[in-house]
């Protein structure tokens, strides 16, 4: 089955509010995060050709809970709880911050993370705090540059060239790449990577 066609059969499996609620712990799975305006579930329906995948709203942050989808019965993508501009109280924030970070720690399955940033306005101290995360527990990171159609080719190649400069500077198994969920650029690349996280040909 070719890549663009395969991401398409991606289905809604399950939510977990908290850790303990997440499937079996077995096969392969790559998950998204990003700043609740990052554009993180738009770019999951693009890369799965599946517009109402994941559940997008003009209201930033409301995605609180994990939720996977599956693409066979080995493989998961996961959408993480957005960051930033959620408009919720101090303890639920707190709540679903932890979930995330038992998530991310001690889920034996998870392969990669894409890790979403508004091409304006990349590497701001949520996307530092995850690229930190990551590198403490060796799990690979895919920058996507999110919203590449917002700026002209100039000026997004130089946030691009930038950003992987940063990342260079890190220590980490870091990639990035521009990224249009609007225009679907950068779709093929994003196939690469997770072909290559989910351990396909």
């Amino acid at each position: 089955m070719e890549p663009d066609n395969y991401y398409r059969q991606a289905r809604f499996l399950t939510s977990a509010a908290k850790f303990s609620q997440c499937p079996p712990d077995e096969g392969y799975e790559v998950a998204f995060a990003g700043r609740s305006n990052a554009g993180k579930s738009s770019a999951i329906n693009v890369i799965c050709d599946h517009r109402g995948l994941a559940k997008t709203s003009k209201t930033p942050g409301r995605t609180q809970l994990l939720n996977f989808f599956e693409l066979d019965e080995e493989r998961r993508l996961v959408d993480l709880p957005g960051y930033g501009y959620a408009k919720v109280s101090v303890s639920i924030k707190k709540d679903w911050q932890g979930n995330l970070a038992t998530y991310l720690e001690k889920r034996r399955c998870l392969k990669g993370l894409i890790l979403m940033m508004d091409v304006r306005h990349p590497l701001k101290d949520f996307d530092a705090q995850m690229l930190e995360w990551a590198a403490h527990i060796e799990l690979p990171v895919h920058v996507l540059l999110t919203k590449a159609d917002k700026l002209k080719k100039g000026p997004a190649t130089a946030s691009f060239h930038k950003v992987k400069s940063a990342l260079k500077e890190r220590r980490g198994d870091f990639t990035v790449q521009l990224f249009s969920s609007l225009k679907r650029l950068g779709v093929a690349e994003a196939h690469q990577r997770l072909n290559a996280w989910l351990h396909r040909a």
